[in-house]
């Protein structure tokens, strides 16, 4: 956690244990409740500490499994199910093809008001997709994300996607809660494998 984050961070701690439930929010969900008893017990320094401990330095995506872990020093302390393209077969070739990358790539940026509720962009194109779509004479595609469901106020059709169970355009969807978790644990630069 960045050293200008932690004032602010301790603060909000310090004033959980007053300001209850309403508070919670500000928190991943599964953190919120370990840290009004820290607050509570006047450990926050220690729990400032758990806290820059779970920011994830890894994502796996098994998109056999359907799961998005979140890593730290190579063990998962965070899971979740995924929505895939909606050909998830296959490492993606082209744009349209409604496949999913497979490789490495890193988090790039942050977009908190894209059609979806939060997406995480993804490097994808790396350098290898962009051969491998030069070959094929083909566009590779790109604005590959996770992100969370589509907002109220999204396209028609984007509604009308979310019918099947692999249901984006190559992208990797998790439920609104999930992608908040996912954004708080996160950071710009952290890298993301997906394997088939």
């Amino acid at each position: 956690m960045p050293a200008a984050v932690l004032p602010l961070f301790a603060l909000i701690l310090m004033s959980l244990a007053s300001a209850g439930a309403s508070a919670m929010s500000v928190l991943p969900s599964f953190f919120a409740r370990e840290a009004v008893e820290a607050a509570q017990s006047g450990e926050e320094d220690r729990v400032i500490l758990e806290y820059e401990n779970l920011i994830a330095d890894k994502v796996l995506v098994k998109k056999a499994e359907r799961r998005l872990y979140l890593l730290k020093n190579d063990k998962p302390f965070r899971s979740y199910q995924v929505s895939l393209g909606s050909n998830p077969v296959g490492h993606k070739e082209r744009q349209g093809d409604g496949r999913t990358p497979e490789g490495v790539y890193t988090m790039t940026w942050r977009n908190p008001k894209s059609q979806f509720r939060k997406a995480l962009h993804i490097s994808y194109p790396n350098a290898n997709d962009r051969v491998q779509a030069e070959r094929l004479g083909v566009n590779p595609g790109g604005m590959i994300a996770i992100h969370g469901q589509p907002r109220p106020n999204a396209h028609r059709e984007l509604q009308e996607l979310l019918s099947g169970d692999d249901w984006t355009q190559g992208c990797i969807a998790v439920s609104n809660m999930e992608i908040d978790e996912i954004w708080e644990l996160t950071r710009e630069g952290t890298l993301i494998e997906i394997r088939p």
